[in-house]
C-alpha cells in the first residue's frame, strides 16, 4: 500500500495524460483568478508595495539563514503595513494582471495559481478580530465574519495544536483544482502541492522583514478546516496552514 501511494510523488501520470483533451485545448476559457465578492461586503484596500513603513531591510542571505519554525509567539500584533507585506508576498501580483491573470510573487505550474487565502485574524492593527479572505487582484480584504470561539476552532482545525489560535494571524490556503485542472488535467495533482511550498516558503522568508515567525502545518482536520472557512470540500478545500505571530527576536545589525 505504501509503495503505490508513492506514486503521487512521481510524474509517471504525465506520460497518460491526453493534453488534448484538457479544457484549454478544448478552447474553454480559464476559470477566474480569484473567487467572486459575493454580496454587499466592502473590499477593504491593503498598503501597497512602496507604501510600507515598517519592513525591514534585509538581504536574501539573512532571511534564508535564518528561517525557522516558529510555534510560540508574543501578544504583540502585526502592524497593518507587515500584515499587507505577508498577503502580498505570498500570493499578491508583481503587476496589475489581465484576464487571465499575470506574474505574482510566488511560482506556479503553467502560471495557474490555484490558491485563495483565508486569514483568521487575533491580533493585526486597525483590523477586527475575525475571518478574512486575501483579494490579490484588488489587493484587499474581504471580511467574511468573526466565528464564535474562534481561537478554539482555528486550534481545532490545526489537529488540536494551540499555536495555531494563539497567532497574530493564521493563514488558511485553500485550492481550487480547476484552475490547474484547465491546463494540465490529470497531472495537476502533484504540481499543486509543489505551489503551495511555494507559497509557504515565501511566508518564512518574508517574516524575517517584518520581526516575526511562523509554522507550517500540513497536519490538519480536513472536515473542521474546511467547515471553519465555509468551503465545500469538493471544488475547494484546505490544502495548508501557517499560523504567524510577531517574536521579537530579529535585529538588524
Amino acid at each position: 500500500m505504501m509503495k503505490k501511494l508513492r506514486f503521487f510523488l512521481k510524474d509517471s501520470i504525465r506520460k497518460t495524460v491526453d493534453f488534448s483533451a484538457t479544457r484549454q485545448s478544448l478552447g474553454y476559457p480559464p476559470p477566474p483568478v480569484e473567487k467572486p465578492v459575493h454580496g454587499d461586503g466592502a473590499i477593504i484596500p491593503l498598503p501597497r508595495p512602496g507604501e510600507w513603513k515598517e519592513i525591514c531591510a534585509i538581504t536574501v542571505e539573512e532571511a534564508i539563514s535564518r528561517r525557522c519554525s516558529v510555534r510560540k509567539f508574543s501578544s504583540l500584533p502585526l502592524s497593518l503595513d507587515e500584515f499587507a507585506f505577508l498577503l502580498w508576498a505570498t500570493q499578491g501580483f508583481r503587476s496589475t494582471p489581465g484576464p487571465e491573470g499575470g506574474f505574482r510573487t510566488v511560482p506556479s505550474a503553467g502560471c495557474r495559481h490555484p490558491f485563495e487565502t483565508y486569514i483568521t485574524v487575533f491580533r493585526v492593527e486597525g483590523l477586527n478580530r475575525g475571518l478574512y479572505r486575501y483579494l490579490p487582484v484588488e489587493h484587499g480584504l474581504i471580511f467574511l465574519g468573526c466565528p464564535e470561539h474562534l481561537e478554539a476552532r482555528a486550534a481545532q482545525a490545526a489537529m488540536g495544536q494551540p499555536f495555531a489560535g494563539k497567532s497574530a494571524v493564521t493563514f488558511i490556503w485553500t485550492a481550487i483544482p480547476s484552475r490547474t485542472e484547465w491546463r494540465y488535467g490529470e497531472a495537476s495533482v502533484k504540481v499543486i502541492a509543489l505551489d503551495a511550498g511555494h507559497v509557504c516558503q515565501n511566508l518564512y522568508l518574508a517574516c524575517q522583514a517584518v520581526r516575526a515567525g511562523t509554522c507550517a502545518i500540513a497536519a490538519y482536520d480536513q472536515e473542521a478546516a474546511d467547515g471553519l472557512i465555509g468551503v465545500d470540500g469538493e471544488e475547494e478545500f484546505v490544502v495548508y496552514m501557517a499560523p504567524v505571530g510577531k517574536t521579537g527576536i530579529f535585529t538588524r545589525s
